[in-house]
């Protein structure tokens, strides 16, 4: 026992001595990244190579504020992750439970629809989707065109269905027995029953929805409806482009994400896993 602990330990010591340096590596850009946010903009171009922070992250954010109402832009940001992650969660799960728990006719047809939207690429879908929500509807420059048309996901439909499908049924036939409506047997069993995939799939969608910079860009033409990457982009002009202001903006923008990834990771990771194991 005493020798297969220490080369279970032994193991261990070879594990981290290689992954510590791949953490260093993928964490190396984002530390550039912060360093900077806080140097003036002739001293990113400069000759000398600087690891250290300055201290012109105060100056150069009121730069980034001034010229693209960065603090508005991130609270609408906010506000379409919050409110996509929170539509796109409830109209994939209710899908994602019909496709497991339900026989209906067509239900093979909806399937293998749903599947072939995954091999569709966004650029082919994204011009119509455009001219019916702008032209036809005439819905650009509101929240609601930034938040519904991309609320369906079929690989979270996917996914949460599969996640359904891992349940025991008995349970929720039992609760039929019992005369439970459907809508509780939903809303009381087979959510909670689900909710580290819930808790994965909401982390995904929220970071697709916080990082989306096509669809805000062609929906919206005024500033004042310009998303937190949108009013970033439009820091590079062309005659002018304002690296301090674009360095600070994306670290204002990846801090909060990285915080949230570590807090939920135990989620994240269980939800992954769920689907892996039957």
């Amino acid at each position: 026992m005493r020798s297969k602990s220490s080369a279970e330990r032994r193991r261990g010591i070879a594990l981290h001595a290689a992954l510590v340096p791949l953490a260093l590596i993928w964490l190396f850009p984002l530390w550039m990244m912060f360093v900077f946010s806080t140097l003036p903009e002739n001293g990113i171009f400069s000759r000398d190579i600087i690891l250290t922070p300055s201290d012109q992250f105060v100056e150069n954010f009121n730069l980034l504020e001034s010229d693209t109402g960065f603090i508005r832009a991130t609270t609408i940001s906010i506000l379409v992750a919050a409110a996509y992650t929170f539509l796109s969660v409830a109209l994939t799960s209710m899908a994602g439970w019909s496709l497991a728990c339900y026989r209906f006719a067509g239900k093979g047809v909806v399937l293998a629809t749903i599947l072939g939207t995954l091999t569709l690429p966004y650029f082919v879908v994204v011009i119509p989707q455009f001219i019916m929500v702008a032209r036809d509807f005439g819905l650009h420059n509101t929240l609601f065109a930034l938040i519904v048309p991309p609320l369906f996901n079929s690989l979270g439909v996917l996914f949460m269905r599969q996640s359904f499908q891992m349940m025991p049924h008995e349970l929720f036939d039992a609760a039929r027995v019992e005369g439970v409506k459907e809508w509780r047997i939903f809303f009381f069993i087979g959510l909670p029953l689900a909710r580290p995939a819930v808790a994965a799939l909401s982390i995904i969608l929220f970071l697709h929805s916080w990082n989306n910079y096509l669809w805000p860009l062609l929906i919206n033409s005024k500033p004042a409806m310009m998303t937190a990457p949108v009013a970033l982009g439009s820091l590079i002009g062309l005659t002018k482009v304002s690296w301090g202001g674009i360095m600070t903006g994306a670290v204002m923008l990846t801090a909060p994400m990285l915080v949230l990834f570590v807090a939920l990771q135990r989620h994240f990771v269980a939800g992954i896993s769920a689907g892996a194991v039957k």
